[in-house]
């Protein structure tokens, strides 16, 4: 009884502790103008949180939408950090380009994405940073990486999607467009990155394990006590344990990665590891241990980077067009009219890379897709001095600076008053001809020296996608598509990457044209 009435004690005066200091840190503050809607004293955001935590993204895009410059101030729990969020293109500017050295991803992310992401190119800042971002950014500019990454997309879908799709067409079934889509381009990040085909080793644990290890520590960014999830971690337990074991798996998958083009001579393959291993030859390591580990972060930044978020982006793009028959219409006449079509067999028509930057209007419409569901719709930084934004708001060191690119789609004050409908045609001028917005309107790829370097390369493999199958099918999803209302609730879940909540069910209707 003396036992539990001492850790009682304890407990109760470390809580008084925590609420003196966090009143202390709220009152040593300067008062500040930007709003902080749905804050309380003490428990901050909580409530906010966990009443809209199924619909985050559209709170968030609720909240700036009702402030005077798309910009809030967040207090956590019991004061204990401040967060500034955003979806001012004014401001992006300032934190991803003007000020860029102020807003680094910092220890944060180094500490809550360490076993998965390492010191990849998406975790880390300086001199490691720099170094990957300058190989990486002379290689994805390379010609002969884009026609590679062409010749490996036209083959995928002659050999695999294509007839995949036609079978289950033929047998009338219900196919999860997304899982379909994840498989394929998965498939495709590991031939264009490391030279491998998935298929001969043994990747269905490794995409669980990936999968699991992203989700996992995604919830830490949006855990409301991050200490439970780092006792879980001390004491090896729960989704912490989860964890440890994903990462076994895909550590084992990116060893065996790096062994396979070891065994070769890589200055002979055109894969994106065998050109990071030829150039990071110069390179000094402590020994070999290191080495394979820098490699080993390369390898799941690229599965990162190539896995979900093009099959992400696509998914939802289905999902619209479903919903806007008339722009998939349009879309099909566009890619219809590229030439004098060839008989079709199993495999359906693949448009060549010549062909595919002439479709405009579908450009418009992935374009468009983006720009209401971004693959990865919320970003952060870390505040390394005292500064003050360009719409006024006060930013303290040790803040975190966030920008929504999901709520920045549904401002009107961005996007005019038609901003939450889909509307490809925004994107064309009077020609038809697509016309790109400015990066800060518009930060699907990010903005500024960390802008996406696979942006060129997503695009081709988008619209390769897109344009062979709806040539050969209307894709009707079970759920009707996107319908105004769902629109106002998308089925989204809450991870890192913006995926379709309980994944994309449809069935697929072959067009019927004059050759057949």
């Amino acid at each position: 009884m003396m036992l539990e009435l001492s850790f009682l004690t304890l407990f109760l005066t470390s809580i008084s502790v925590v609420i003196f200091i966090s009143f202390f840190r709220s009152t040593s503050h300067p008062p500040s103008k930007t709003p902080c809607p749905e804050t309380y004293p003490i428990i901050g955001i909580l409530p906010g949180l966990l009443r809209n935590r199924h619909r985050f993204h559209d709170w968030v895009a609720d909240m700036l939408s009702t402030t005077p410059s798309s910009t809030l101030q967040v207090n956590n729990f019991l004061n204990l950090s401040h967060i500034i969020c955003t979806a001012n293109p004014v401001n992006l500017e300032h934190l991803l380009v003007t000020n860029f050295s102020n807003y680094i991803k910092g220890h944060r992310y180094l500490d809550y994405l360490q076993e998965l992401l390492g010191h990849g190119i998406f975790n880390v800042d300086g001199h490691l940073w720099t170094v990957q971002r300058k190989i990486a950014s002379h290689e994805f500019n390379t010609k002969s990486l884009k026609h590679f990454v062409s010749d490996i997309v036209k083959s995928e879908l002659s050999n695999s999607l294509m007839p995949d799709l036609f079978k289950a067409c033929d047998h009338n079934l219900i196919i999860d467009m997304q899982e379909v889509l994840q498989k394929f381009t998965f498939t495709n990040i590991c031939k264009v990155a490391f030279g491998v085909d998935p298929e001969s080793m043994s990747n269905l644990t490794f995409v669980e394990a990936f999968d699991d290890a992203v989700e996992i520590g995604f919830s830490r960014f949006m855990a409301p006590f991050p200490a439970l999830w780092k006792l879980q971690r001390s004491l090896k337990i729960g989704s912490e344990k989860r964890l440890k074991e994903a990462v076994k798996v895909i550590n084992e998958f990116a060893l065996a990665v790096i062994k396979s083009r070891q065994e070769q001579d890589g200055g002979k393959n055109q894969d994106l590891l065998s050109r990071f291993m030829l150039l990071s030859s110069d390179m000094e390591f402590q020994d070999q241990e290191h080495k394979r580990k820098f490699l080993r972060d390369i390898i799941i930044s690229f599965v990162l980077a190539g896995k979900d978020s093009t099959s992400t982006a696509l998914t939802w793009f289905f999902w619209l067009i479903a919903g806007n028959p008339h722009c998939g219409s349009l879309i099909y006449n566009e890619i219809s009219s590229a030439s004098p079509l060839p008989a079709r067999d199993s495999r359906g028509r693949i448009f060549s890379y010549e062909e595919l930057k002439n479709f405009h209007y579908l450009h418009a419409a992935l374009s468009e897709s983006m720009r209401l569901f971004p693959p990865v719709p919320i970003n952060s930084r870390s505040t390394v001095e005292d500064d003050i934004l360009p719409d006024g708001t006060y930013v303290r060191k040790g803040w975190f600076a966030d920008y929504s690119a999901y709520a920045m789609g549904r401002m009107e004050k961005v996007w005019g008053q038609d901003c939450r409908e889909f509307k490809p045609e925004r994107w064309l001028d009077s020609d038809g001809v697509y016309q790109p917005f400015d990066q800060f309107r518009y930060p699907v790829f990010h903005c500024g020296p960390r802008m996406c370097l696979g942006k060129q390369m997503a695009y081709i493999q988008m619209k390769a996608i897109a344009a062979a199958v709806m040539h050969e099918f209307e894709i009707m999803p079970v759920d009707g598509g996107a319908t105004a209302n769902k629109m106002m609730n998308p089925p989204y879940k809450l991870t890192m990457v913006l995926k379709m909540r309980g994944g994309l069910p449809v069935r697929l209707k072959r067009r019927v044209t004059a050759q057949q």
